[in-house]
């Protein structure tokens, strides 16, 4: 029993630290959602958190304006492969490069959905100035409401 569950765990983490670390990552709440959604919310803003898009699928969004069709998505630089920063496990490197290249995958099926369903999508890193990155959505926003009465 004890051999097979090395071997398991050895599919997903090299060691039992990183498979604590992988766990602990949160999967909503990330300290750059956190920034992001406190910029907006101080500018006015309104939106669902962690919300699906899509009524007809699983796939979720960090911040979702539902009015304006447009869902944010604040992606962390390892798992979703960020060109600036993203880096390449030694340990169990194969595992690492079909997962994130999956996630990536993912990502952009997702966007392309949403975009065909006239749905915006804004890709956030996590790296990124929060307030940049909110002025950004802001604008896309603004944009997608039309003029106001």
């Amino acid at each position: 029993m004890e051999r097979k569950r090395r071997s398991e765990m050895q599919q997903f983490a090299s060691s039992l630290s990183v498979r604590k670390r992988m766990q602990s990552t949160p999967q909503r709440d990330t300290p750059a959602e956190m920034r992001v959604r406190s910029v907006l919310h101080a500018m006015g803003f309104r939106y669902s958190v962690d919300a699906k898009p899509l009524a007809d699928s699983r796939r979720r969004a960090d911040i979702v304006f539902r009015r304006a069709r447009v869902a944010v998505f604040i992606d962390g630089c390892f798992w979703h492969g960020c060109p600036e920063h993203a880096t390449w496990p030694r340990a169990n490197a194969r595992f690492w490069r079909e997962k994130i290249q999956a996630n990536r995958m993912r990502d952009s099926d997702t966007d392309q959905r949403l975009r065909e369903r006239n749905w915006l999508p804004i890709r956030v890193w996590e790296h990124e100035d929060a307030q940049r990155a909110a002025l950004r959505v802001a604008r896309r926003v603004r944009a997608r409401y039309g003029p106001q009465d």
